[in-house]
């Protein structure tokens, strides 16, 4: 079923592009919620002359985007999250926390035209950011534990118990070979006189 999409959604396609989806997506979500109308022959015309019409505003919105883009030019963010000993974080960190980060460096980006996987462990990501249909920055997003601290403590106080059950082992074996050679020398005496 060809639609005719009335607003920007990420991952299907923006504001007036035609689109194929199923039809149930189609008559069950995107046209009852006005979010595109069906791409009917005369509304291709319509569509077409819209497009020809608006094409001096269309230039002015990509001009606006590529501004919002520059701005972005250069900036990394570093988001820290709790993370468990093992690395894997509790949550996950995705775009609405992007979003967060980058209002905090004081550039409002709507977290609804940022895409990025959901990251579930500490490490290097990429988030894009679709201003246009043409205009889209790809943003290097780390993602650090925020209780480095904490881990680093327990990692060290796991490494202590370790080395403190291996002297006691190497200690219990030291100390089971000393009676082991008690033992035979004790054997070795007794033999000993018996010869004689």
């Amino acid at each position: 079923m060809e639609i005719i999409l009335k607003e920007d959604i990420i991952g299907l396609g923006f504001k007036n592009d035609i689109v194929n989806v199923k039809s149930g997506y189609g008559r069950n979500y995107l046209i009852p919620q006005g979010k595109g109308v069906i791409a009917s022959p005369s509304a291709k015309k319509i569509l077409a002359e819209n497009l020809k019409q608006q094409a001096h505003k269309l230039a002015a919105q990509k001009a606006a985007a590529e501004e919002k883009a520059a701005q972005l030019n250069g900036v990394a963010l570093e988001i820290a999250a709790k993370v468990s000993v093992t690395g894997q974080l509790y949550g996950s960190v995705g775009a609405a926390q992007v979003a967060e980060e980058l209002a905090k460096l004081g550039k409002e980006v709507d977290r609804k035209i940022i895409t990025m996987k959901d990251a579930k462990k500490i490490g290097d990501y990429v988030a894009l950011v679709h201003f246009h249909k043409e205009v889209i920055v790809e943003l290097p997003v780390k993602v650090v534990a925020e209780n480095a601290a904490e881990l680093k403590a327990a990692a060290d106080a796991e490494a202590a118990i370790k080395a403190a059950a291996d002297a006691k082992k190497a200690a219990a074996d030291a100390a089971e070979e000393v009676a082991e050679e008690v033992e035979a020398e004790a054997e070795a005496t007794e033999e000993a006189p018996a010869e004689a």
